[in-house]
Parts: C-alpha cells; sequence; structure tokens
C-alpha cells in the first residue's frame, strides 16, 4: 500500500468492481483505450491486475480517494511484455473524468514512482501513450519524466489506420550517487 496526501494505491477489492467499471465504461475514458468496455472486461481487469500484484509484488493499483474511500481508477506499475518497447516496467494510471485536472495522477504516479525505485532493481521506468494524449504526456513531464522519441512506436494492437497508434514513449532514469 501506498499513501500520498489524498490517495491511497493498494489491490483491487470486490467492493472496488463497480467504482473501477465507471471509470473504464466512461465514454471519456474509453475513448483513450481504442473503444468501449463493457462490465465484464472491467472486471476482467482488475483480476489481471490483481493476479499481476500477487506474482510481482506491485502493479497498477486501485486508486482510492482519501476523502471519501471511492475507488477513483488505477495508478502504478506493469511488466510489460509483447510490445516495441518490452520487456519493461511501465508507468500507467486510469481515473474518473470527474478527477481529472486535480493533479491526483501526478501526484499518484509520482508516489509509485518513488516506491519503483525503492524497491525494484530497475534502471529506468517508461510510460506510454498516444502522441495526441497530451494530458498523460503532462503527468509524464511532471513526474520528472523525459520523452525518448528514439522510442516511440505504432501500437501493434492497434489497427494502422487507428488515430490512437502512434505512441510516445517517456522514460524516469534511476538516480545514481
Amino acid at each position: 500500500m501506498i499513501e500520498t496526501p489524498r490517495l491511497i494505491l493498494r489491490g483491487f477489492r470486490d467492493a472496488d468492481l463497480d467504482d473501477f467499471a465507471a471509470v473504464n465504461t466512461d465514454p471519456r475514458v474509453y475513448a483513450w483505450l481504442g473503444g468501449p468496455m463493457d462490465r465484464a472486461a472491467s472486471d476482467a481487469i482488475a483480476a489481471r491486475i490483481n493476479a499481476h500484484i500477487d506474482a510481482h509484488g506491485f502493479g497498477l493499483w486501485a486508486a482510492e480517494l482519501k476523502a471519501t474511500g471511492r475507488v477513483i481508477g488505477f495508478i502504478g506499475l506493469a511488466r510489460v511484455e509483447g510490445l516495441p518497447v518490452s520487456p519493461c516496467v511501465e508507468m500507467g494510471w486510469r481515473l474518473t473524468p470527474e478527477t481529472w485536472g486535480q493533479g491526483l495522477a501526478s501526484e499518484g504516479a509520482k508516489a509509485a514512482l518513488d516506491w519503483a525505485f525503492a524497491n525494484l532493481d530497475e534502471a529506468e521506468i517508461v510510460a506510454f501513450t498516444a502522441d495526441t494524449n497530451l494530458a498523460s504526456q503532462a503527468v509524464m513531464r511532471k513526474i520528472g519524466m523525459i520523452h525518448d522519441p528514439s522510442r516511440d512506436f505504432d501500437h501493434p494492437r492497434l489497427a494502422q489506420d487507428h488515430p490512437l497508434r502512434r505512441h510516445v514513449v517517456f522514460a524516469a532514469r534511476r538516480q545514481t550517487n
């Protein structure tokens, strides 16, 4: 579990699934994911996230608002395979649109990034998003990640003409003394 001033990052619980599904099925969210998602797919994502946490000791943790106890999405880390930037540990977040612009993604992502460098033996953590997702790129910059254009890629799971196909890659490197 990771705590920030406004968030608790932790594994998903059954009681979180309604809130998580509300995030994943919101058209403003799935517009960045390549298309609509139903409740079954949302529940499957939560199960995969928890399995990743069980296997690796970290993951895309449920992001709980301390003030309300409500899960507003996820923030965290995942081992990624099968993409042009792989193998890597990716930083990621997905939050309900009602919280966008409040600094919660940056707050949680910075805490997760700090946790990664304190607890994982990784030289770098990467983040990637569609080249048109300027809000996520702003979060990446705010937490100290740097765009690495040499690693940008076309997402292989999206059609060649898909508007989200082109992805940009940001990285944060472990500080050495």
